[in-house]
């Protein structure tokens, strides 16, 4: 069968023990999961001793996970079982070091595949990969603050009335994503700045490609306009996008969360939820203003066109 391996970390601002303890104890794991937010609804069992627990849900399947080792403060092993979508079992690890500010922890996983599934070893890896890191991210927040700025509103289908705009479309490394979209934003509020009144509506960015296997990128970081203006900037395109239905999932908190926005979508779809329309690429509108509100106010909004 297709063995793959998956490992990511991150630096926590308190002790390992700390760390450890509520690691070592499943009651917690649902505020920080980056599988349990996609379905808030799924069932979760966890068992006395909080050592081993269930889940069980439409969309994110089912299984269960045990502590199998324990090594306070330095180590905790596990094992998962899934049993839906498909059966397999891996073993996971939490590797803890101390810091001079805290912990530097990793994640880990060794794992397989069906072996009809051998052509999807890079993607799962990536995926799991993205799911390690944006769980790992909740972890660190909740650890450090005692909150996750992260809560996910799944409104549905609804109406996108359309609009025509003006953006710079880029191509980049994921890790740059943050630097690239506050340049071009930085371009598009400037030249707005020189021709007030042309917006008409609220910003948006739209994903063209996202490869996760090769870590690249590919978006527009647009503004809506009432017309197509005479003195585009240099580098920027114009476009539309036209009246259409969306699944729309609305993200409250940080921008550095998205990724459960986003990760939610693509799970619904998984699901068959909704079916996606081709040939139109998603898209994410930003409620309120960068730099306008708490980041725990921050709200966005993710939309996929449906048929």
């Amino acid at each position: 069968m297709p063995a793959f391996h998956v490992e990511k970390s991150i630096e926590i601002n308190v002790s390992p023990n700390v760390v450890y303890a509520f690691l070592a104890d499943f009651h917690n794991w649902r505020v920080w999961s980056p599988w349990l937010i996609l379905e808030p609804e799924s069932k979760v069992t966890v068992a006395p001793g909080g050592k081993h627990y269930t889940w069980d849900g439409k969309r994110t399947g089912s299984g269960e996970m045990k502590i199998t080792s324990e090594n306070p403060a330095q180590r905790l092993d596990t094992q998962v079982t899934f049993l839906k979508p498909w059966k397999s079992t891996s073993s996971t690890w939490f590797e803890l070091k101390p810091t001079t500010t805290g912990t530097h922890l990793t994640w880990c996983m060794n794992g397989s595949l069906p072996f009809f599934l051998f052509f999807m070893k890079k993607m799962m890896t990536a995926y799991i990969g993205m799911d390690y890191n944006r769980g790992l991210l909740m972890l660190k927040d909740y650890l450090e603050t005692g909150a996750v700025p992260s809560n996910l509103t799944f409104k549905g289908i609804t109406d996108f009335a359309g609009c025509t705009y003006i953006g710079f479309k880029t191509t980049c490394a994921m890790d740059a994503i943050d630097e690239k979209m506050k340049a071009d934003f930085g371009k598009l509020f400037s030249w707005n700045n020189n021709n007030p009144g042309s917006l008409n509506g609220i910003p948006f960015s739209i994903y063209h490609k996202w490869d996760v296997v090769k870590k690249e990128v590919i978006y527009t970081a647009a503004f809506p306009i009432k017309s197509i203006p005479a003195n585009v900037p240099a580098g920027a395109i114009t476009g539309t996008i036209p009246a259409i239905k969306v699944n729309t999932i609305t993200h409250i908190g940080n921008y550095k969360h998205l990724g459960n926005a986003w990760s939610a979508q693509y799970n619904l779809q998984q699901a068959k939820v909704f079916k996606w329309k081709k040939g139109i690429d998603p898209f994410e509108t930003y409620n309120t203003m960068p730099g306008s509100a708490a980041e725990n106010e921050q709200v966005t909004e993710v939309h996929f066109p449906v048929v």
